[in-house]
């Protein structure tokens, strides 16, 4: 395998350095460029070399989003500058020759990867969702069904389109799930275009530390409270399961839009835990019977994969890219988005049946021994890449 030249552009950190290590691993990673400090990406690994940084803008953004989330007006100005400064930055930075590819997080490195495209070289949109106007219709109509107003901003449908230009633009698009790869052909994009990575999972983290009490029914949600993770939906379920001893937490940052909701929604025997470290996450998806991720839009649950590895079942509905980690009824169930009868029937199940819970926990176990490691993260997207570039040759 002859030796690749990548270089990789991402808003802060996401699955971008699990990637940038696993190519600098194989000799490939010229770059990668973040809008992190190096103080926030030095633990990543790599050496300050292969990291270059420009944070003057998107840091400032992610202040004002979480201490002055009323400035909306000013936080989309800024977010716009961000996206278009970290651009032009990007096409002084990233070299003019000798570069066979550039891997951009969505919404990055469009005028690079033009420049790259015209150099014979490769401009990839790695996108960690679904199609932009896919879950804009998804996320847009579940805001509109809880009475969330967001006003509409013209800076906000600037970088909407123009994300929506990358798309047309880029060589390939890359997605974490097949759900998330659907919703760009549905989109209009020829699905050729479209190759699915999925994520890798850190599995030497995750592991069964305890088994779940039988005196009590213990059920988990993980990850961001809002509505795009339809926790009102879990909410609404929980309050109509039968159990004696029944105990829902929730683990995760809170989104302060999602408040007002939160207060409208029955939360008898739920606790809500805030963010966690992960080795505490880890303990309670092992003493959990089931785990509960009812979203309405994302690309690829990471922590359905860290469930499983801790033998603790998962419910989760399509539009978490389940079906590419777990089969429905098997290691857990798949259930519709927005139906709380669903999720209460499966809980029920569940909770009135501890050799299923059981079964599936093993179940659980036996799978995540075929889920890849990031290393076969990093070997899909080395064959992704050698096919792109013997196809461009």
């Amino acid at each position: 395998m002859s030796t690749m030249r990548i270089v990789q552009a991402t808003w802060g950190k996401f699955h971008h350095f699990d990637l940038a290590r696993e190519l600098d691993k194989r000799g490939h990673l010229l770059r990668i460029y973040s809008s992190f400090s190096w103080s926030r990406l030095k633990q990543e690994g790599l050496p300050r070399p292969m990291v270059q940084t420009f944070p003057w803008f998107h840091m400032p953004q992610m202040a004002l989003v979480r201490f002055l989330p009323k400035w909306r007006l000013a936080i989309d100005g800024l977010g716009y500058a961000a996206t278009m400064t970290f651009d032009d930055w990007l096409d002084r930075q990233i070299p003019h020759s000798g570069v066979d590819a550039l891997i951009a997080l969505s919404g990055a490195g469009l005028k690079p990867g033009r420049r790259l495209q015209k150099e014979g070289g490769l401009y990839i949109c790695d996108r960690g969702s679904t199609h932009q106007r896919y879950q804009e219709q998804l996320v847009g109509g579940e805001l509109r069904r809880w009475g969330i107003d967001m006003p509409p901003s013209s800076l906000r449908s600037a970088l909407y389109d123009r994300e929506v230009v990358i798309y047309e633009t880029a060589d390939a698009i890359t997605v974490p799930s097949s759900f998330a790869a659907r919703s760009f052909v549905e989109s209009g994009i020829p699905a050729e275009k479209v190759h699915v990575v999925p994520y890798g999972v850190r599995l030497e983290k995750f592991k069964p530390m305890t088994r779940p009490p039988a005196d009590t029914f213990e059920v988990l949600f993980a990850g961001q409270v809002g509505l795009r993770k339809g926790v009102p939906y879990l909410l609404q379920a929980f309050a109509q399961l039968r159990h004696p001893r029944k105990r829902l937490r929730v683990v995760g940052g809170v989104q302060r839009d999602y408040w007002p909701v939160l207060k409208r929604l029955p939360q008898d025997n739920v606790e809500i835990l805030g963010l966690r470290p992960q080795t505490e996450v880890a303990r309670y998806m092992s003493s959990s019977h089931v785990m509960v991720l009812p979203s309405i839009e994302e690309g690829l649950a990471l922590v359905q994969g860290q469930a499983l590895a801790c033998g603790c079942p998962v419910l989760a509905t399509p539009n978490t890219g389940a079906e590419d980690l777990f089969t429905d009824g098997v290691e857990g169930f798949i259930v519709p988005i927005r139906d709380p009868g669903a999720i209460c029937q499966k809980l029920q199940q569940l909770a009135d049946d501890p050799a299923l819970q059981q079964r599936m926990s093993e179940a659980a176990l036996k799978r995540v021994q075929d889920l890849g490691g990031w290393s076969h993260y990093g070997d899909l997207w080395v064959n992704l890449l050698e096919r792109l570039l013997a196809a461009r040759h």
